[in-house]
Protein backbone atom coordinates (compact mmCIF):
# COMPACT_ATOMS: atom_id res chain seq x y z
CA UNK A 1 0.00 0.00 0.00
CA UNK A 2 1.94 3.20 -1.29
CA UNK A 3 0.52 6.03 0.44
CA UNK A 4 1.41 8.52 -1.87
CA UNK A 5 0.66 12.53 -1.41
CA UNK A 6 -1.84 14.74 -0.76
CA UNK A 7 -4.89 13.26 -0.64
CA UNK A 8 -3.39 10.03 -1.48
CA UNK A 9 -3.41 8.66 2.57
CA UNK A 10 -6.68 9.65 2.92
CA UNK A 11 -7.60 7.45 -0.31
CA UNK A 12 -5.39 4.75 1.23
CA UNK A 13 -7.39 4.37 4.26
CA UNK A 14 -10.47 4.54 2.28
CA UNK A 15 -9.18 1.42 0.51
CA UNK A 16 -8.11 -0.26 3.98
CA UNK A 17 -11.79 -0.16 5.27
CA UNK A 18 -12.93 -1.88 2.58
CA UNK A 19 -10.60 -4.75 2.09
CA UNK A 20 -10.59 -5.19 5.94
CA UNK A 21 -14.67 -5.62 5.67
CA UNK A 22 -13.54 -8.23 3.53
CA UNK A 23 -11.07 -9.72 5.08
CA UNK A 24 -13.45 -9.71 7.96
CA UNK A 25 -16.33 -11.25 6.51
CA UNK A 26 -15.23 -14.07 3.82
CA UNK A 27 -12.85 -16.94 2.87
CA UNK A 28 -10.14 -13.83 1.27
CA UNK A 29 -7.77 -12.52 3.64
CA UNK A 30 -5.29 -9.61 3.14
CA UNK A 31 -1.84 -8.80 4.79
CA UNK A 32 -1.26 -5.25 4.22
CA UNK A 33 2.13 -3.23 3.96
CA UNK A 34 2.30 0.50 4.39
CA UNK A 35 5.24 2.27 2.09
CA UNK A 36 6.33 5.70 1.77
CA UNK A 37 7.09 6.56 -1.64
CA UNK A 38 6.47 10.70 -3.43
CA UNK A 39 7.47 13.77 -2.71
CA UNK A 40 7.19 12.98 0.93
CA UNK A 41 10.01 9.88 1.05
CA UNK A 42 11.87 12.26 -1.04
CA UNK A 43 12.13 14.63 1.79
CA UNK A 44 12.89 11.79 4.75
CA UNK A 45 14.76 9.60 2.12
CA UNK A 46 16.43 11.61 -0.21
CA UNK A 47 14.65 9.40 -3.23
CA UNK A 48 11.35 9.44 -4.24
CA UNK A 49 11.01 6.07 -4.15
CA UNK A 50 13.00 4.45 -1.48
CA UNK A 51 15.22 0.93 -1.91
CA UNK A 52 13.13 -0.11 1.30
CA UNK A 53 9.64 0.55 -0.61
CA UNK A 54 10.70 -1.08 -3.77
CA UNK A 55 12.29 -4.56 -1.88
CA UNK A 56 8.68 -4.55 -0.14
CA UNK A 57 6.67 -4.39 -3.33
CA UNK A 58 9.19 -7.14 -4.73
CA UNK A 59 7.92 -9.20 -2.16
CA UNK A 60 4.27 -8.54 -2.22
CA UNK A 61 1.01 -10.06 -4.58
CA UNK A 62 0.01 -6.93 -5.65
CA UNK A 63 0.34 -3.09 -4.64
CA UNK A 64 -2.23 -0.33 -4.26
CA UNK A 65 -1.09 3.33 -4.54
CA UNK A 66 -2.13 6.59 -3.65
CA UNK A 67 -1.65 9.67 -6.27
CA UNK A 68 1.78 11.24 -5.73
CA UNK A 69 2.84 14.46 -6.42
CA UNK A 70 5.62 16.30 -8.25
CA UNK A 71 7.99 13.11 -7.88
CA UNK A 72 5.48 11.22 -9.83
CA UNK A 73 7.32 10.33 -12.30
CA UNK A 74 10.51 9.35 -10.20
CA UNK A 75 7.85 6.29 -8.63
CA UNK A 76 5.37 5.08 -11.22
CA UNK A 77 7.02 5.50 -14.35
CA UNK A 78 10.03 3.69 -12.94
CA UNK A 79 7.83 0.87 -11.06
CA UNK A 80 6.47 0.25 -14.65
CA UNK A 81 9.65 0.08 -16.10
CA UNK A 82 11.49 -2.14 -13.27
CA UNK A 83 8.15 -4.78 -13.38
CA UNK A 84 7.70 -4.38 -16.97
CA UNK A 85 4.13 -3.45 -16.36
CA UNK A 86 3.38 -3.25 -19.52
CA UNK A 87 -0.59 -2.72 -19.98
CA UNK A 88 -2.11 0.21 -18.61
CA UNK A 89 -5.54 -0.53 -17.79
CA UNK A 90 -8.47 2.04 -17.59
CA UNK A 91 -11.77 0.75 -17.52
CA UNK A 92 -14.60 4.17 -17.50
CA UNK A 93 -18.26 3.23 -17.38
CA UNK A 94 -21.37 5.49 -16.87
CA UNK A 95 -22.60 4.84 -13.36
CA UNK A 96 -26.07 6.59 -12.06
CA UNK A 97 -26.68 9.42 -10.91
CA UNK A 98 -22.96 11.02 -11.53
CA UNK A 99 -22.54 13.74 -14.06
CA UNK A 100 -21.62 11.52 -17.06
CA UNK A 101 -22.37 13.08 -20.81
CA UNK A 102 -24.04 9.76 -21.70
CA UNK A 103 -25.84 6.83 -19.81
CA UNK A 104 -24.57 3.77 -21.67
CA UNK A 105 -20.67 4.26 -21.46
CA UNK A 106 -18.81 1.16 -21.26
CA UNK A 107 -14.77 1.59 -22.55
CA UNK A 108 -11.41 0.11 -21.83
CA UNK A 109 -8.20 2.42 -22.62
CA UNK A 110 -5.46 -0.09 -23.11
CA UNK A 111 -2.56 1.88 -23.27
CA UNK A 112 1.03 1.21 -23.75
CA UNK A 113 2.90 1.83 -20.76
CA UNK A 114 6.56 1.22 -21.19
CA UNK A 115 7.92 3.24 -24.17
CA UNK A 116 7.10 6.38 -26.38
CA UNK A 117 7.79 9.85 -25.09
CA UNK A 118 7.55 9.01 -21.42
CA UNK A 119 10.70 7.48 -21.82
CA UNK A 120 12.44 11.26 -21.21
CA UNK A 121 14.94 11.24 -23.10
CA UNK A 122 15.41 14.49 -23.80
CA UNK A 123 18.28 16.66 -24.17
CA UNK A 124 19.57 20.15 -25.26
CA UNK A 125 20.70 20.53 -28.48
CA UNK A 126 21.46 24.21 -28.19
CA UNK A 127 20.46 27.38 -25.88
CA UNK A 128 16.72 27.20 -27.32
CA UNK A 129 16.24 23.77 -28.45
CA UNK A 130 15.23 20.93 -26.93
CA UNK A 131 14.92 17.71 -28.55
CA UNK A 132 12.97 14.68 -27.43
CA UNK A 133 13.22 11.03 -28.36
CA UNK A 134 10.49 8.88 -28.46
CA UNK A 135 11.22 4.27 -28.76
CA UNK A 136 7.88 2.22 -30.55
CA UNK A 137 9.11 -1.22 -30.69
CA UNK A 138 7.50 -3.82 -32.20
CA UNK A 139 7.97 -6.36 -29.10
CA UNK A 140 5.78 -3.62 -27.32
CA UNK A 141 3.16 -2.82 -29.24
CA UNK A 142 2.47 -6.96 -30.49
CA UNK A 143 1.79 -7.43 -26.53
CA UNK A 144 -0.54 -4.61 -26.37
CA UNK A 145 -2.65 -5.15 -29.32
CA UNK A 146 -2.90 -8.61 -27.98
CA UNK A 147 -3.49 -8.00 -24.47
CA UNK A 148 -6.56 -5.19 -26.26
CA UNK A 149 -7.76 -8.24 -28.41
CA UNK A 150 -7.85 -10.38 -25.27
CA UNK A 151 -10.07 -8.29 -23.56
CA UNK A 152 -12.38 -7.57 -25.96
CA UNK A 153 -13.12 -10.58 -26.49
CA UNK A 154 -14.18 -11.80 -22.96
CA UNK A 155 -18.06 -11.95 -22.01
CA UNK A 156 -18.60 -8.64 -20.99
CA UNK A 157 -17.52 -6.70 -23.59
CA UNK A 158 -18.45 -5.74 -27.33
CA UNK A 159 -15.93 -7.85 -29.37
CA UNK A 160 -14.53 -4.44 -30.64
CA UNK A 161 -11.06 -2.76 -30.63
CA UNK A 162 -9.77 0.73 -31.88
CA UNK A 163 -6.54 1.74 -32.72
CA UNK A 164 -5.78 5.07 -31.55
CA UNK A 165 -2.85 6.74 -33.82
CA UNK A 166 -1.17 9.82 -35.50
CA UNK A 167 0.15 7.94 -38.70
CA UNK A 168 -0.29 10.37 -41.08
CA UNK A 169 1.65 12.41 -39.18
CA UNK A 170 4.40 10.16 -36.97
CA UNK A 171 4.70 8.04 -40.28
CA UNK A 172 7.04 5.44 -38.92
CA UNK A 173 6.30 4.87 -35.73
CA UNK A 174 2.81 5.29 -35.38
CA UNK A 175 2.76 3.56 -38.73
CA UNK A 176 4.55 0.97 -37.16
CA UNK A 177 1.85 0.84 -34.68
CA UNK A 178 -0.73 0.61 -36.79
CA UNK A 179 0.99 -2.32 -38.92
CA UNK A 180 1.70 -4.68 -36.24
CA UNK A 181 -1.78 -3.75 -34.70
CA UNK A 182 -3.55 -4.68 -37.79
CA UNK A 183 -1.46 -7.87 -38.41
CA UNK A 184 -2.75 -8.78 -34.86
CA UNK A 185 -6.40 -8.09 -35.91
CA UNK A 186 -5.93 -10.27 -38.80
CA UNK A 187 -5.63 -13.34 -35.86
CA UNK A 188 -8.46 -12.22 -34.23
CA UNK A 189 -11.33 -11.98 -36.67
CA UNK A 190 -14.13 -12.68 -34.55
CA UNK A 191 -13.57 -9.20 -33.17
CA UNK A 192 -14.24 -6.10 -34.66
CA UNK A 193 -11.22 -3.97 -35.56
CA UNK A 194 -11.21 0.00 -36.25
CA UNK A 195 -8.70 2.36 -36.51
CA UNK A 196 -8.86 6.55 -35.84
CA UNK A 197 -6.78 9.25 -35.62
CA UNK A 198 -5.97 10.54 -31.87
CA UNK A 199 -7.71 13.97 -32.44
CA UNK A 200 -11.01 11.99 -34.13
CA UNK A 201 -10.73 10.03 -31.20
CA UNK A 202 -10.75 13.20 -28.70
CA UNK A 203 -13.66 14.24 -30.58
CA UNK A 204 -15.41 11.27 -30.52
CA UNK A 205 -15.23 10.11 -27.09
CA UNK A 206 -17.22 13.66 -26.32
CA UNK A 207 -20.06 12.79 -29.26
CA UNK A 208 -20.19 9.36 -29.48
CA UNK A 209 -18.14 7.79 -26.20
CA UNK A 210 -21.29 4.53 -26.32
CA UNK A 211 -19.30 3.80 -29.77
CA UNK A 212 -16.01 2.68 -27.68
CA UNK A 213 -15.58 -0.73 -26.30
CA UNK A 214 -11.42 -1.14 -25.83
CA UNK A 215 -9.30 1.58 -27.55
CA UNK A 216 -5.40 0.58 -27.78
CA UNK A 217 -2.93 3.06 -28.17
CA UNK A 218 0.33 4.67 -27.31
CA UNK A 219 1.48 6.05 -24.12
CA UNK A 220 1.65 9.59 -24.30
CA UNK A 221 -2.30 9.28 -26.49
CA UNK A 222 -3.44 6.65 -23.92
CA UNK A 223 -2.74 9.18 -21.20
CA UNK A 224 -4.37 11.96 -22.42
CA UNK A 225 -7.80 10.17 -24.11
CA UNK A 226 -8.21 8.17 -20.72
CA UNK A 227 -8.18 10.93 -18.53
CA UNK A 228 -10.51 12.89 -21.31
CA UNK A 229 -13.07 9.66 -20.67
CA UNK A 230 -12.94 10.15 -17.10
CA UNK A 231 -14.30 13.39 -17.68
CA UNK A 232 -17.44 11.98 -20.06
CA UNK A 233 -18.29 9.39 -17.15
CA UNK A 234 -18.14 12.09 -14.19
CA UNK A 235 -14.85 13.05 -13.61
CA UNK A 236 -11.45 11.82 -12.76
CA UNK A 237 -12.65 10.33 -9.31
CA UNK A 238 -14.73 7.99 -11.04
CA UNK A 239 -11.34 6.58 -13.27
CA UNK A 240 -9.69 3.16 -11.66
CA UNK A 241 -6.46 2.31 -13.58
CA UNK A 242 -4.11 -0.67 -13.58
CA UNK A 243 -0.41 -1.18 -14.39
CA UNK A 244 -0.17 -4.94 -15.19
CA UNK A 245 2.67 -6.99 -16.64
CA UNK A 246 3.41 -10.88 -16.58
CA UNK A 247 3.75 -11.37 -13.47
CA UNK A 248 2.90 -8.14 -11.06
CA UNK A 249 0.14 -5.42 -11.11
CA UNK A 250 0.24 -2.14 -9.51
CA UNK A 251 -3.34 -0.52 -9.20
CA UNK A 252 -4.16 3.46 -8.47
CA UNK A 253 -6.61 5.79 -9.18
CA UNK A 254 -5.93 8.05 -12.76
CA UNK A 255 -6.36 11.65 -10.67
CA UNK A 256 -3.42 13.51 -8.76
CA UNK A 257 -2.27 14.08 -4.94
CA UNK A 258 -5.00 17.13 -5.38
CA UNK A 259 -3.20 18.89 -2.57
CA UNK A 260 -5.79 21.91 -2.61
CA UNK A 261 -8.42 19.66 -0.84
CA UNK A 262 -5.36 17.49 1.26
CA UNK A 263 -7.26 16.77 4.64
CA UNK A 264 -10.32 18.30 3.87
CA UNK A 265 -12.16 15.31 3.89
CA UNK A 266 -13.77 15.87 0.39
CA UNK A 267 -12.05 13.97 -1.94
CA UNK A 268 -14.10 10.94 -3.99
CA UNK A 269 -12.97 7.20 -3.26
CA UNK A 270 -14.54 5.98 -5.96
CA UNK A 271 -11.37 5.96 -7.72
CA UNK A 272 -9.37 4.16 -5.67
CA UNK A 273 -12.22 1.63 -5.01
CA UNK A 274 -12.97 0.87 -8.02
CA UNK A 275 -9.03 -0.12 -8.18
CA UNK A 276 -9.25 -2.25 -5.13
CA UNK A 277 -12.04 -4.03 -7.13
CA UNK A 278 -9.25 -4.30 -10.16
CA UNK A 279 -6.76 -5.47 -7.74
CA UNK A 280 -9.46 -8.52 -6.55
CA UNK A 281 -9.99 -9.40 -9.98
CA UNK A 282 -6.41 -9.54 -11.06
CA UNK A 283 -5.14 -11.71 -8.09
CA UNK A 284 -8.27 -14.11 -8.37
CA UNK A 285 -7.80 -14.77 -12.07
CA UNK A 286 -3.89 -15.13 -11.30
CA UNK A 287 -4.04 -17.43 -8.52
CA UNK A 288 -7.72 -18.98 -9.60
CA UNK A 289 -9.63 -17.64 -6.34
CA UNK A 290 -12.99 -16.82 -7.62
CA UNK A 291 -14.01 -15.75 -4.32
CA UNK A 292 -11.05 -13.00 -5.00
CA UNK A 293 -13.30 -11.99 -7.65
CA UNK A 294 -16.55 -12.09 -5.80
CA UNK A 295 -15.48 -10.07 -3.88
CA UNK A 296 -14.06 -7.44 -6.11
CA UNK A 297 -17.48 -7.15 -7.80
CA UNK A 298 -18.98 -6.73 -4.15
CA UNK A 299 -17.15 -3.33 -3.84
CA UNK A 300 -18.75 -1.94 -7.31
CA UNK A 301 -22.40 -3.02 -6.56
CA UNK A 302 -22.54 -1.53 -3.59
CA UNK A 303 -20.83 1.79 -4.92
CA UNK A 304 -23.52 1.46 -7.90
CA UNK A 305 -26.29 0.59 -5.05
CA UNK A 306 -25.20 4.18 -3.45
CA UNK A 307 -25.48 5.53 -6.50
CA UNK A 308 -28.64 5.00 -7.18
CA UNK A 309 -29.86 6.15 -4.03
CA UNK A 310 -27.74 9.60 -4.59
CA UNK A 311 -25.33 8.97 -1.82
CA UNK A 312 -22.50 11.23 -3.32
CA UNK A 313 -19.41 12.72 -2.66
CA UNK A 314 -19.48 16.30 -2.92
CA UNK A 315 -18.05 16.36 -6.36
CA UNK A 316 -20.96 14.43 -7.60
CA UNK A 317 -23.00 17.10 -6.54
CA UNK A 318 -24.04 14.86 -2.87
CA UNK A 319 -23.13 15.54 0.89
CA UNK A 320 -21.17 12.94 1.73
CA UNK A 321 -17.49 13.46 3.13
CA UNK A 322 -14.40 10.96 1.91
CA UNK A 323 -15.38 9.04 5.90
CA UNK A 324 -18.88 8.91 5.11
CA UNK A 325 -18.85 7.44 1.76
CA UNK A 326 -16.50 5.18 2.57
CA UNK A 327 -18.16 3.82 5.87
CA UNK A 328 -21.52 3.69 3.72
CA UNK A 329 -19.85 1.31 0.91
CA UNK A 330 -18.80 -0.97 3.92
CA UNK A 331 -22.23 -1.15 5.47
CA UNK A 332 -23.36 -1.89 1.55
CA UNK A 333 -20.86 -4.68 0.71
CA UNK A 334 -22.87 -7.17 2.79
CA UNK A 335 -26.13 -6.21 2.49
Amino acid sequence: MLRGDGIGPELIDSATCILNAIDANSSVKFSLVYLEAGDGALIKFNKALPESTLSAIRKSDACLKGPVGDSAADVILVIRRLFDLYANIRPLRAYPNTNSLHDNIDLVVVRENTEDLYLGWEFWSDEETVISLRRTSKKAIERISQYAFKLAGLRNRQRKVSLVHKANVLKESDGLFKRICSEVALLNRDIQYEEMYVDACAMNLIRNPQDFDVIVTSNLFGDIISDEAAQVVGGLGMGPAANIGNDFGVFEPVHGAAFDIQGKNVSNPTSILLSTRMMLQWLGTKHNDKQAILEGDRIEEAIVRMLVENKKTKDLGGTLTTKEFTRSVVSYLYM
